[in-house]
């Protein structure tokens, strides 16, 4: 039983929340035709979560029995105990199966009973695990307080499905590639940047990228900044640099829009910590130009100090909305007063 390795961030805002591998990880592990009983994929991520499980599908299954030996199974509607049944079951014409759950969170919404029970029986399962079963846990996230949560974390191959800056880079090449395009790492880096590092979206501007430079073509830095970065009127790169300029009532009315064009409050906590890690990554003196993301801009000259107060910040806000919050819109107005207080680095010097 393979144990996650360490990624940057958590599903939850803990100083000793487990961590997972990640996506690159456990399609390297799936690469090496490594043997792994248990998977769970925890996070939102629509695009991420289909990638890793339509590759523990191809490795593990066959097109022939694939109808036989591939189960769905949601936990809200079917119990932990058809789970572990199923999961015990031996495989029709094929050494191996994989039973997919779905709804893993639910858990924490159940009793202390009940928990106990299912936290009993995973860890027995997970002891002496089947040889011919893969099994596949699926959650949007786990309190990483829950027993069950450590557990998992413990004795499963878990997987954080989030997403690093150069992960995202290298998601974007590899994304114009099966589209039949070369895309240039400039122009990922501002693809990835552009985008927040949202797979799905990245996804679909690769593809009308792949689709204009055509079969073998190769995609450039001013390709992504004439089709992509100038068809985005708000971004959450101006929102960034707004707030390391400390111009909060300009951020929250950029904020507005920004909501009116569809962003969802966690994705722009979510951008933006992916925003600051870039910068904290890059180090002192990171030069913005030569990583392809064009002009520094007031958040590329923010002090390390400045930007490692706000991922605190970040990660507390993220938590937040993670928790039974009654006001969403008014835990981000008051991260974007907080953000937007912080002393910037030019003041300092």
């Amino acid at each position: 039983m393979a144990r996650g390795g360490v990624s940057r961030s958590s599903n939850r805002s803990e100083s000793k929340s487990p961590r997972g591998s990640t996506t690159d990880q456990l399609i390297a592990r799936l690469a090496a035709h490594k043997p792994i009983s248990a998977i769970a994929l925890i996070g939102s991520d629509a695009y991420l979560r289909d990638l890793c499980r339509n590759k523990i599908i191809d490795i593990f299954t066959d097109s022939a029995s694939r109808e036989w030996n591939l189960s769905r199974m949601s936990v809200r509607d079917a119990g932990w105990d058809q789970v572990f049944d199923r999961a015990q079951t031996l495989p029709m014409l094929s050494k191996c199966q994989v039973v997919i759950v779905e709804d893993v969170h639910s858990i924490e919404k159940l009793g202390d009973d009940s928990r106990e029970r299912i936290v009993k029986s995973m860890d027995q399962y997970l002891a002496s695990p089947p040889a011919f079963t893969v099994l596949v846990l699926e959650a949007d996230a786990l309190d990483g307080r829950q027993k069950f949560t450590r557990l998992i974390y413990e004795k499963a191959f878990t997987v954080d499905l989030e997403i690093t800056p150069e992960s995202a880079v290298s998601l974007a090449i590899q994304m114009a590639r099966e589209f039949g395009a070369e895309l240039d790492r400039s122009a990922a880096a501002l693809l990835a940047d552009a985008l927040n590092a949202e797979p799905a979206r990245m996804r679909m501007e690769v593809e009308k990228l792949a689709s204009y430079a055509g079969t073998g073509g190769r995609i450039a830095k001013g390709d992504v900044e004439r089709l992509v970065v100038a068809a985005r009127k708000n971004t959450v790169w101006q929102l960034a640099d707004l707030l390391a300029e400390r111009n909060g009532d300009v951020a929250l009315k950029l904020l507005e829009n920004l909501l009116r064009e569809g962003e969802q409050l966690p994705a722009i906590v979510g951008a933006l910590a992916f925003r600051y890690r870039a910068l904290i990554d890059g180090g002192s003196g990171w030069n913005y130009s030569r990583q392809g993301f064009g002009s520094p801009g007031a958040a590329a000259r923010a002090s390390k100090k400045q930007l490692l107060a706000g991922l605190v910040a970040l990660a507390e806000a993220d938590s937040a909305l993670k928790s039974n919050n009654p006001d969403p819109r008014a835990t981000l107005e008051f991260l974007i007063a907080r953000l937007a207080s912080m002393e910037p680095a030019a003041a300092k010097r």
